[in-house]
């Protein structure tokens, strides 16, 4: 729409005359970096993806099913203070799901306060009336969530849908952050930069922390995969390969 502004993680609405605060840096290393050391760096990422076997397949598309992992080498830097604002609002959110889920398959008191129709809950082809009266260890349904978000200003961000059944991607995280330690290892000299290297060994301490009580105290998590021909198997394997190695 003419006349109307489109806000920019880097630039804000400044339309790339100034950067914001926090962001200098980042965009004074996209002005001085050279377009085509740029285009070598993303060339480079996306090799390494191919030869590693780094892809995900994508079902009902016959022409390129199978693509190498999104990867930009302009990265997307958020300010502590923003990550510490979006990681407690996830964690919420996460909470919140979990509550939700508890309640719809025993008390459904949201449905009999008329807060969420019932048949949006129990006409859902995802309900399972299996569950009914059933609560998992810890009272724990969705052990891992993926939540997509998009953001839309300085202090906005709209979640876009919470994956909370079998959410893959982040070995696609942990490979595209060895890329830009190998790549750019200069930004990791300017920037204070949160490791994720972590993230295996918080998937098995949490794993372990909904083992049944009757479970040993060195509980066994094992991975299950439908096989090569899945969309996500390269993160079935990248993670089980990790499991059996730490």
């Amino acid at each position: 729409m003419a006349g109307q502004k489109f806000f920019d993680e880097i630039w804000g609405y400044s339309c790339g005359r100034k950067p914001r605060p926090g962001f200098e840096e980042i965009a004074r290393w996209i002005r001085e970096t050279p377009k085509p050391e740029m285009k070598r760096r993303q060339d480079s990422a996306e090799a390494a993806f191919r030869q590693l076997g780094i892809t995900f397949n994508v079902y009902g598309e016959e022409e390129e099913a199978e693509r190498i992992i999104p990867f930009d080498i302009v990265p997307r830097v958020f300010t502590h203070g923003e990550w510490q604002s979006l990681s407690e609002g996830l964690e919420q959110r996460v909470t919140a799901l979990n509550m939700f889920l508890a309640d719809v398959y025993t008390d459904r008191k949201i449905i009999a306060d008329g807060v969420v129709p019932a048949d949006l809950v129990l006409g859902n082809p995802g309900f399972t009336p299996v569950v009914n009266g059933r609560r998992p260890p810890h009272g724990i349904y969705a052990h891992i969530a993926g939540i997509d978000m998009v953001r839309t200003g300085p202090d906005e961000f709209y979640v876009l849908e919470d994956n909370a059944r079998t959410p893959s991607g982040v070995s696609y995280m942990l490979e595209n952050r060895e890329a830009m330690l190998r790549l750019c290892p200069e930004l990791f000299e300017i920037f204070e930069v949160e490791p994720v290297d972590r993230y295996p060994d918080a998937l098995r301490e949490m794993l372990h922390s909904v083992a049944p009580d009757s479970a040993s105290k060195e509980p066994t998590a094992v991975l299950l995969t439908p096989g090569h021909f899945n969309s996500a198997f390269y993160e079935h394997s990248f993670l089980a390969t990790i499991f059996s190695i730490r």
